[in-house]
């Protein structure tokens, strides 16, 4: 009772100090590690990882990748203005460069710093596939996804260190809980989580595609030919990232609503 208690007060704790709200869905969220922290490791990782890989210069694919990252941003600078947030983009820095990877793989580290793999090309075929990619990415990076996991990963760490506390007398017991508590965070806490990450990314990624100009239902199309691509999937309880088929209903179901938010920005014609 006293180590429940105990694990209950620090829990509540953290999240009543560390908390911040999610722009896009005006949520409270995790934020134990400050962006003034994050940001700068981000920036020196990219620059590190782009020295160590091949980028790509002055093609027409590097070119759309700067064109449509250019494009995804300043549509997220203006929904971000016109919904009172104006000024949250200031710390980013925007990079947008494609390497030759293999690999059919993109991603966006916080601030802003994007890499597309010229493998995942032959999937997305288009500009507007590659913008629901790169939307996705991007959307990742502003709702502070990484700031979240990051945070949610030192409350884990806590609550196992205060377990083997409180057992530190029951090594029996002691090793039970941590059999049990890792397994339980893992499958009942963290993934979970990881794919809510998933699914909101692709929600607000859909957003940002419609209001740079690009067809929304693009997305949908792109993860049929994702699925297709898939071999051996895990079972989507025991995975970091939702189905393919959950991912491709949800976005035909947000449709609409992409292209709602779109017009409110006078957009009202899509490329595809």
């Amino acid at each position: 009772m006293k180590f429940s208690k105990s694990l209950s007060i620090l829990f509540i704790g953290a999240l009543v100090v560390a908390c911040s709200t999610n722009p896009f869905t005006g949520k409270q969220t995790l934020a134990l590690v400050p962006n003034s922290q994050i940001l700068p490791m981000a920036f020196q990782q990219y620059q590190e990882f782009l020295s160590e890989h091949k980028v790509v210069n002055n093609t027409a694919d590097s070119r759309m990748v700067k064109s449509v990252g250019q494009k995804i941003a300043a549509a997220a600078e203006r929904y971000l203005t016109a919904n009172g947030y104006a000024g949250y983009l200031a710390d980013y820095r925007w990079e947008y460069n494609l390497v030759d990877s293999k690999d059919v793989n993109a991603w966006c580290m916080p601030g802003g710093k994007i890499v597309v793999y010229t493998g995942i090309l032959p999937i997305t075929k288009n500009e507007a596939g590659l913008a629901a990619v790169m939307g996705h990415e991007v959307a990742h990076a502003l709702a502070n996804h990484g700031q979240q996991r990051m945070s949610a990963g030192q409350l884990q760490q806590l609550g196992a260190v205060a377990g083997n506390i409180a057992l530190a007398n029951n090594p029996e017991n002691a090793q039970i809980f941590n059999t049990a508590y890792g397994l339980g965070t893992s499958v009942g806490v963290m993934l979970p989580f990881s794919r809510s990450h998933e699914t909101e990314a692709d929600h607000i990624g859909l957003i940002l595609m419609a209001i740079a100009g690009y067809e929304p239902s693009v997305a949908a199309e792109l993860w049929q030919r994702m699925q297709a691509q898939e071999q051996g999937a895990p079972p989507e309880f025991l995975s970091t990232h939702p189905s393919s088929s959950t991912r491709i209903q949800n976005i035909q179901a947000w449709v609409p609503e992409a292209k709602a938010e779109a017009r409110k920005f006078g957009v009202t014609t899509f490329k595809r």
